[in-house]
């Protein structure tokens, strides 16, 4: 499928999706309340099989985060980028670990170096810090090293 028909199929299952021109990959922009469903079309639905979330991470732009979502079908051979922008006070979505397997470590490093919140998810604690970093959240541009006086 091409990414013109990728964006026609896309269009058709989420009306507000808009979509990035330029990059490499098809990227489309989601409301965060709307990522679990549109998430579940992407994966499950016969003419897209987006069957593996190749990674996903998060991105601090100060005024709010945006969580990146890289998606790939194997069955089809086409991939797509899909950003999800959050609240920088309440950063929060929906885990989608339930939809891609993958998700469930992805998701537990950005809950711990960004401090977004993943509703549902079956296991949400610190993946790479020691105990005592909880809440730290050392990759937000926020954040402040007394030790190394790193700060942004």
């Amino acid at each position: 499928m091409t990414n013109e028909e990728l964006k026609t199929t896309i269009t058709g299952l989420l009306a507000d999706a808009s979509f990035e021109e330029g990059g490499e990959f098809l990227t489309v922009n989601v409301e965060a309340g709307a990522w679990k469903i549109f998430a579940s079309h992407l994966r499950y639905d016969e003419s897209l099989q987006f069957d593996f979330l190749t990674f996903c991470t998060g991105i601090d732009w100060k005024t709010h985060l945006t969580m990146v979502y890289h998606l790939d079908s194997y069955t089809y051979h086409h991939n797509i980028v899909v950003k999800v922008k959050l609240d920088a006070a309440k950063p929060e979505v929906e885990t989608v670990s339930d939809i891609w397997q993958t998700a469930n470590f992805h998701e537990r490093e950005v809950y711990e170096l960004f401090g977004v919140n993943f509703l549902h998810h079956p296991d949400l604690r610190l993946l790479i810090l020691e105990d005592g970093w909880e809440g730290r959240n050392p990759l937000r541009k926020d954040f402040e090293d007394p030790v190394n006086m790193i700060k942004l």
